[in-house]
């Protein structure tokens, strides 16, 4: 039976097969029985990692140890509020620090701290702990932006949308007009206007292709 360690865009997690192709931490939630109880994170440093770090290899949910998460790519842990490990993915960490400054008028560094405070602000409410969303005029959203459409998530890319599933993106569509829900956090969505380039799973660089 699968794990409950899979995330998706809203932040929620779920059990299901489908592999991911970056793994995530919030935190020590499961217990022995490698079922997650009621809290869904422990700290507010919500990362995603490399899948392979080192030749390390990890006992997927051993007690005592955090809960290791999956996501599909990295656009759905940017949406779901997490952001690149200052540790395992360094490079990527750095130039998301770099985009999130400038994004903020702040100076060229800025430490994972203050990146995780202004993130978890933005990411969920404090009592119902339901994911924030927010809305926007489509025409101005960044690529790698997630939005909330016909009960379905889409990623924004270029002048295209494309529909998220848990174990890949099964199809594209022309970018709306008009105001549409974002699901990934406010903060999240600056940086990648202000040049962060997130990783795409390969059923995205698949619909993208010119022969798609």
């Amino acid at each position: 039976m699968a794990l409950q360690n899979r995330v998706t865009p809203a932040g929620e997690i779920v059990a299901d097969p489908a592999k991911g192709t970056l793994m995530g931490n919030r935190g020590i939630l499961h217990g022995a029985d490698r079922t997650l109880g009621t809290s869904r994170w422990r700290h507010k440093a919500w990362i995603a990692c490399t899948l392979d770090f080192k030749g390390i290899r990890r006992t997927i949910m051993e007690p005592g140890n955090y809960t290791e998460l999956f996501f599909l790519d990295e656009a759905t842990a940017l949406a779901a509020g997490h952001r690149p490990c200052a540790e395992c993915r360094r490079p990527a960490f750095r130039d998301f620090a770099a985009a999130f400054a400038r994004a903020d008028g702040e100076a060229s560094t800025i430490r994972a701290g203050l990146i995780d405070r202004r993130l978890h602000a933005c990411r969920v409410e404090s009592y119902s702990r339901r994911q924030i969303r927010h809305e926007a005029d489509a025409s101005g959203l960044p690529d790698g932006a997630m939005i909330l459409s016909d009960d379905a998530f889409w990623l924004v890319w270029s002048d295209r949308i494309l529909r998220w599933r848990i174990d890949g993106y099964d199809r594209s569509a022309p970018g709306p007009d008009g105001i549409v829900t974002v699901v990934t956090p406010a903060v999240t969505v600056g940086a990648l206007a202000a040049g962060y380039r997130p990783q795409l799973h390969e059923s995205a660089l698949s619909l993208l292709s010119p022969q798609a």
